[in-house]
């Protein structure tokens, strides 16, 4: 996709997703990448992640990343600035928690249990934890009862193997709960359910509030369906090319996959001044 270099808007502020979009599926940053955002600071652009991740799983960009203004963690249910102090909080209601978990086990799926610190989880031996071990780079705690965590949730998350299952409980819900919660799938196997604006779509909203820059100068990049809240928020959209039709046709603009520096291609192609074009 393209458009003419003067009606693009002049972008302030880049908030980009991290696995499947920044990140390699191996979640490696590469070198392109961490250029590019060298590249965005250099030209006075914020840069910040959004991520379903809770923050503490996204300390290994930090170091690589010295320009990273901000990290929304849970979707935006705990957002914290580079040294992790949390700056803003949407936790769910205990009551509401309590209900989404027996939804999910009715569903046979697991269930994990995320706090602004910890992970909490039933069974260690489960589908994915191995796998969400080695992407947050932290243990989760292994419980037997819901209760004493349950009242401090930033993020449930159902897990399946049967993809077809997960986009029925997300379904359902949607439904059950409408304006209640967030409730969508990060991947085809998990179903994220978060405060209702622990959304990225809010995350849009908070950075354009925070760091005075209006939404259309703001510039989402994403990959999944919970992107396109914060793509229908910003002046500016560039979905992945490893992303879903659906999405991709939510973008403004469609770049190469996270397989093909994707990430560093968008920064250059659509979000830099190009020559002749006013600097952001």
């Amino acid at each position: 996709m393209s458009r003419p270099e003067h009606m693009r808007p002049d972008i302030r502020l880049v908030i980009a997703d991290i696995d499947g979009t920044l990140v390699t599926k191996e979640k490696l940053l590469t070198p392109h990448s961490i250029r590019a955002v060298e590249m965005l600071q250099k030209a006075g652009i914020i840069f910040g992640v959004t991520t379903g991740r809770p923050p503490r799983g996204v300390k290994m960009l930090v170091d690589p990343l010295p320009h990273l203004r901000f990290i929304a963690g849970f979707n935006g249910g705990v957002i914290v600035s580079r040294d992790f102090s949390p700056f803003a909080e949407n936790l769910l209601a205990v009551h509401i928690a309590k209900q989404i978990a027996k939804i999910l086990l009715e569903h046979n799926m697991d269930v994990w249990l995320y706090t602004e610190k910890d992970w909490f989880i039933r069974d260690p031996q489960a589908y994915r934890v191995a796998r969400e071990q080695t992407t947050v780079q932290f243990p989760p705690t292994v419980i037997t009862t819901f209760e004493g965590t349950i009242e401090h949730v930033a993020k449930i998350v159902g897990v399946s193997q049967q993809d077809d299952v997960v986009a029925r409980c997300e379904k359902y819900v949607q439904e059950t709960f409408g304006a209640q919660v967030s409730a969508a799938r990060s991947q085809p196997f998990y179903l994220d359910i978060t405060h209702p604006k622990a959304n990225k779509g809010e995350v849009v909203h908070l950075a354009s509030s925070f760091f005075g820059v209006s939404p259309r100068q703001i510039a989402t990049i994403g990959d999944m369906a919970n992107d396109i809240s914060m793509f229908k928020n910003s002046g500016v959209s560039i979905a992945m090319g490893n992303a879903s039709r659906e999405v991709q046709e939510a973008a403004t603009f469609v770049t190469d996959s996270n397989q093909a520096e994707g990430f560093a291609k968008a920064v250059t192609e659509f979000i830099l001044p190009r020559e002749g074009a006013s600097a952001a």
